[in-house]
């Protein structure tokens, strides 16, 4: 049976995903809160045609608005960086050269598969 190396994919997109999580917390929590809640105001205004007065349902929405504003950064963050963990995982290694014993383990031996002796 040939030995086969294994992938150092989902490796990569662990890592990247924590990156991407840390990339989150420094850069994209305060834009996705203020994005999110500037658009629902802006939302708002438009449905409602005039300035946006301080009532219970503008808070409420501003409040969902600045909720799926951070959740849209979180996911651009974490897949994001899923993504490029995963590609330069797979991106070494097919750039990494391969060991002299990893070479004679997946050549074959002259045995056929079919052959048990």
């Amino acid at each position: 049976m040939e030995k086969t190396r294994k992938s150092s994919g989902p490796i990569g997109a662990k890592i990247g995903a924590v990156i991407g999580f840390i990339l989150f917390i420094v850069f994209g929590l305060v834009p996705g809160f203020y994005f999110g809640s500037s658009t629902a105001i802006l939302l708002l205004s438009e449905l409602i045609g005039a300035p946006v007065e301080a009532t219970t349902l503008a808070r409420v929405a501003v409040v969902i608005g600045a909720i799926m504003g951070l959740f849209c950064a979180f996911s651009v963050c974490i897949v994001g960086g899923a993504l490029f963990g995963t590609v330069v995982a797979y991106l070494t290694e097919a750039l990494t050269p391969r060991k002299k014993s990893d070479e004679k383990s997946s050549q074959n031996t002259g045995k056929s598969e079919g052959d048990e002796s």
